[in-house]
């Protein structure tokens, strides 16, 4: 009876997975004080539904309930998806200021020392300092998280059976420093060789975000990677998910190691990676489904021979080649999302040249609220073959206060489209602002395209479903509106969104004045200018920012 009570009270004591598994040991619980019964009904349970019972929760609540009794130390063991993150083990605020006293109380002084001679003013001073403190605490922290990562990864592994249940999924997320990465890498090896491992995933991460890191910084982070990867070669060779950040490499042919050395990968991640010349990045894989390419400094990207290859995310290129994507063989490949900052000097892409031999059916095109660098084009027979299987088309951050004819050219280009989305936004948070800086980069002054479609009766029988985010009352939008319910005779639905909420561009003035009708009369007047001399059954619906319906929300990320 007294280990029983014992049980229960270090059930109570467990770190709060969620209000769901609280409160259904706290019922169970209630009902065995009821009853008497001397046995906690939890424990009673079969392994299975324990395991599973565990498996919803995050890694530290399950291994909490190891303390509870001999039987319950084991179930941790078992769980079939182990995901651990240094991200979730990061000290609390009070637990890092109070640990690391002493290396704030160091670098204040460091800092003060090196300001000492200085002229600047004291409100500098302190600001400089708090930065200093800052930016070392959170230092601080990654790294007590990235042993912790090691700690437990070795732990939980360690305690399996090796006759026991097989590992779905063994997600590690760990920061490229000190010696935490090959100690990952180790253990997952050997639970490789040891266990039957479905789905393996590394996510690295670097101390310092894209924005922060200095081509000195790429070349540490790149240098550490190489080492890490040598050091466990067999364990990536294990890989089915590897997500890269902030990378340079010496040595040109290394990314095409990697994924030569991953055989097994099916999602692969690069965000601001390249290597120190320029090189034509040429992609064959048996494996990999999804790849993103994100911020990368690549001469040309060759997807050359990727035969399961279904998603794939291309932003931001460099090149002075256009297109600087290609398309191989790549005969599943069914969405893809490519978005880039158009500057004067880009020359526009011609979308058949990217899509000529692909079966791609959902398209995203961003344009970060810069120029417009998709080159409309004129219907012909092989532009149709290559558009034949597109079926919903969504256009990212076009500018705001432009004509939004030229979009028209998707319509006339897609016979299949059935969904079309449009978000007309500037985002001063994303924007380079400061007009000298524009001029130097050779950002676009006039971001518009100008194009007029040679067929003027053009008729579209496909499209069912228009949205718009960021609708305005303004003559060229309103006019846009009519344009595609005139030509989309069986359209069923528009959907006009107001201004989205970008959560950095929260304090800062729209750049434009918004003109989203508001009242009743305003919507009744604007669809009245909509529908004027047009036959269409289409609904219009008029809908805030905060009321986004859940098919049209994954369009907005």
């Amino acid at each position: 009876m007294a280990r029983t009570s014992r049980r229960r009270r270090a059930a109570k004591l467990m770190a709060k997975p969620s209000v769901k598994a609280e409160s259904s040991l706290d019922e169970l619980s209630s009902l065995d004080e009821l009853k008497g019964n001397p046995d906690d009904r939890i424990s009673s349970l079969p392994n299975d539904i324990l395991v599973n019972i565990l498996d919803r929760l995050d890694v530290c609540a399950a291994a909490r309930t190891s303390v509870l009794s001999r039987r319950w130390s084991q179930l941790p063991g078992m769980v079939p998806r182990l995901t651990i993150s240094a991200r979730d083990l990061l000290p609390s605020e009070t637990k890092t200021s109070i640990s690391n006293a002493e290396l704030v109380r160091k670098t204040t002084a460091a800092v003060a020392k090196d300001l000492a001679n200085a002229t600047v003013s004291k409100a500098e001073l302190v600001q400089r300092t708090n930065a200093a403190v800052a930016k070392a605490l959170a230092d601080a922290a990654k790294a007590v998280a990235n042993r912790a990562v090691a700690k437990a990864t070795k732990s939980i592994l360690a305690r399996r059976d090796p006759g026991g249940w097989p590992i779905r999924l063994l997600s590690m997320t760990f920061y490229l420093r000190d010696d935490a990465p090959i100690s990952v890498g180790h253990a997952v090896g050997s639970a490789m060789v040891t266990f039957k491992v479905e789905k393996a995933e590394f996510t690295v991460l670097t101390e310092k975000e894209r924005l922060e890191c200095t081509i000195d910084d790429l070349m540490k982070y790149g240098a550490r990677f190489v080492s890490f990867f040598n050091e466990c070669t067999n364990t990536f060779a294990g890989l089915t998910r590897l997500y890269l950040e902030n990378l340079r490499f010496a040595e040109s042919d290394f990314v095409c190691n990697i994924l030569v050395t991953c055989k097994r990968l099916k999602h692969l991640g690069f965000l601001n990676c390249d290597t120190e010349s320029w090189i034509t990045l040429q992609i064959e894989h048996a494996e990999l489904s999804e790849l993103s390419i994100v911020n990368c400094r690549f001469d040309m990207v060759k997807v050359d021979w990727v035969p399961k290859l279904t998603r794939m995310v291309f932003e931001f290129w460099m090149s002075f080649k256009e297109p600087p994507l290609s398309f191989g063989y790549v005969p599943l490949l069914d969405v893809l999302s490519v978005s880039n900052v158009g500057l004067s000097w880009h020359e526009m892409v011609k979308l058949s040249t990217f899509l000529h031999e692909t079966s791609v059916r959902d398209l995203r095109l961003g344009f970060k609220c810069e120029k417009i660098w998709v080159q409309p084009e004129c219907l012909t027979k092989r532009l149709a073959s290559v558009f034949h299987q597109l079926r919903i088309v969504n256009l990212v951050d076009i500018p705001e206060g432009y004509d939004l004819t030229w979009t028209m050219f998707i319509l006339e280009a897609v016979p299949s489209l059935e969904e079309f989305y449009m978000t007309v936004m500037d985002h001063p948070c994303e924007m380079q602002m400061d007009q000298e800086k524009r001029r130097a980069k050779l950002y676009s002054e006039d971001k518009g395209v100008e194009w007029e479609s040679p067929a003027s009766n053009f008729r579209h029988h496909r499209l069912s479903k228009l949205i718009i985010f960021c609708f305005q009352s303004d003559e060229h939008m309103v006019s846009h509106v009519r344009r595609v319910m005139k030509a989309a005779v069986n359209l069923g639905d528009v959907y006009l969104y107001d201004r989205l909420t970008c959560p950095k561009c929260r304090h800062v003035k729209p750049l434009k004045r918004t003109r989203f009708p508001e009242t009743s009369k305003q919507r009744c007047w604007v669809e009245k200018q909509v529908r004027g001399g047009i036959e269409s059954l289409a609904t219009i619906h008029f809908l805030r920012n905060t009321k986004i319906r859940d098919e049209h929300v994954s369009r907005i990320v």
